[in-house]
């Protein structure tokens, strides 16, 4: 692994009343990501069904975080399951750990 690359996560709770939320309550989206570039390595999500995490992050990875709106579009685009918000809410919350760690790493750095 690169020195620039990073882990976060994030988390959100799945809808209640489906499948998925009976095994699980939440999923994680858990990322690294390229601080040089902001680009997403790699992606996994919490699903019990690799197809599905598979599908999702091949959705995410390759792409900037700097493009978040575009990876949401194209998830509300082709990704069609009960759980499509709680995916996006996650990734959300995982690019905002990111973006609060990045400012919070350069203030750091121009202090020193």
């Amino acid at each position: 692994m690169k020195e620039s690359y990073v882990l976060v996560a994030g988390f959100a709770q799945l809808p209640k009343g489906t499948p998925v939320y009976e095994v699980q309550k939440s999923i994680g989206c858990i990322l690294v990501v390229d601080t040089e570039t902001d680009m997403v390595v790699k992606a996994t999500f919490t699903f019990i069904q690799p197809l599905t995490n598979e599908f999702v992050s091949s959705l995410i990875t390759g792409r900037s975080l700097r493009e978040i709106d575009n990876i949401i579009r194209s998830i509300e685009e082709r990704f069609i399951v009960p759980p499509q918000k709680a995916v996006i809410q996650a990734l959300l919350s995982a690019k905002k750990s990111y973006t609060e760690r990045k400012i919070h790493g350069e203030k750091e750095s121009a202090c020193n």
